[in-house]
């Protein structure tokens, strides 16, 4: 993609850094390479991309936003989005196999004291492990106070018990940032943070679920038996842990929103360059409005989701606070949205190939799907913001 350089009288820039430029290219280079060959087989067979994970961990494409007192870049979140979007371009669920550590470390990051953070991130940097996020539940999803999962305290310990639905790496996660409830009468005011090992006694990772797609994530269900941590696992205090959850949240939805568009990128490219190839009537595709007007508006909408999605990484690494919030949902829902309805004009364009597993546009179309559910779905990122238009908090 060309990149058009514009800068206003107040110094905004639309044009990436050299160092910006570079780290694209290099993802690029690795999605083309590492990634597309091994896409539509690890889809098939829902292959955990252990070579991938890796190959992307030896490069320094993984846990980019850990700092640096702890071994990692510190990078800020627009890169983070850079390199999302390219990773995703390949396929989207070795993409998040990758990157779900960020969701997985930020917990910790927000709110792990000291020590904490010496303990569980350093090993992220040092061998390709991986980590996981675990909100949501069979009966409990965007609405955390329906969590059921509990934490008892006793003396210097929490005994955990429940059962978490959906939770990305699971099955392969050497621990995992937990959320239970210390307090049901408070509802999600009850809720409080632990970071659990995976190997805990009582820790049992009950099914691997079999996704429409982004196949290649391994997406899990777990249940916790009378697991016993260390108070010294919880993060913050009693009862933050729906505040560290939301702020959590809120950094890695634009994250989110860049790997949608690097679904949508893939599909319109396919299109474009099928467009071209195919003739009917005696002149390619791409030369009858009905298809190519399509097109435009991908090409306008994907256009629109990136620099959304820019801004939304911005104003995290500016500080805007609330702001950031209220621009992280903006940019998650338009990117979902558009990724899913490109990859559906994408299969339009190709017709009745693009609906068979021989051509990729249809596994793009699987693949988009998830981008509107997980991490809020869009119509929570709609209650998001509405509640920011009509009951704003200030930053």
């Amino acid at each position: 993609m060309t990149t058009m350089k514009t800068e206003l009288a107040d110094g905004v820039s639309f044009a990436p850094t050299s160092e910006q430029r570079e780290l694209r290219a290099l993802t690029r280079e690795f999605a083309e390479n590492e990634i597309r060959p091994k896409a539509a087989e690890y889809d098939e067979h829902r292959t955990h991309p252990a070579d991938v994970i890796a190959k992307a961990h030896e490069l320094g494409l993984m846990n980019v936003h850990l700092p640096e007192e702890v071994g990692g870049l510190g990078l800020p979140a627009f890169e983070g989005m850079l390199i999302g979007e390219e990773l995703s371009w390949g396929c989207a669920g070795m993409a998040v196999s990758v990157v779900a550590n960020t969701l997985g470390a930020a917990p910790v990051l927000l709110a792990g004291t000291d020590e904490q953070k010496r303990e569980w991130l350093p090993p992220l940097i040092d061998s390709p492990i991986l980590c996981s996020f675990a909100l949501s539940e069979p009966d409990a999803g965007s609405d955390a106070a329906r969590i059921k999962t509990t934490a008892e305290r006793r003396g210097n310990e929490y005994v955990l018990n429940g059962s978490k639905m959906f939770i990305t790496n699971a099955g392969h996660a050497a621990w995992s940032v937990v959320f239970a409830s210390t307090d049901r009468a408070q509802g999600h005011r009850g809720l409080s943070a632990f970071v659990v090992p995976m190997v805990a006694d009582g820790v049992v990772v009950e099914r691997h679920l079999d996704k429409m797609g982004q196949r290649a994530t391994d997406t899990s269900a777990f249940a916790l038996n009378e697991v016993v941590v260390p108070a010294a696992s919880r993060l913050g205090a009693e009862g933050d842990g729906f505040r560290i959850a939301m702020q959590t949240l809120d950094f890695t939805r634009p994250g989110t929103a860049a790997g949608a568009v690097g679904v949508a990128q893939a599909a319109y490219e396919y299109a474009v360059e099928y467009a071209k190839e195919r003739v009917t009537f005696d002149v390619p595709i791409a030369m009858h409005q009905g298809v190519n007007f399509l097109i435009a508006d991908m090409a306008t909408e994907i256009e629109a989701a990136r620099l959304l999605t820019w801004q939304a990484a911005w104003m995290l690494d500016s500080g805007y606070g609330r702001k950031a919030t209220l621009y992280s949902s903006f940019a998650k829902r338009f990117a979902a949205d558009t990724a899913m309805k490109v990859t559906t004009d994408a299969v339009q364009v190709f017709g009745g190939y693009g609906y068979i597993k021989e051509y990729p546009v249809e596994k793009l179309m699987r693949d988009a799907k998830l981008f509107q559910i997980y991490e809020g779905t869009s119509q929570i990122q709609r209650l998001v913001i509405a509640k920011e238009i009509f009951l704003p908090r200030g930053d």
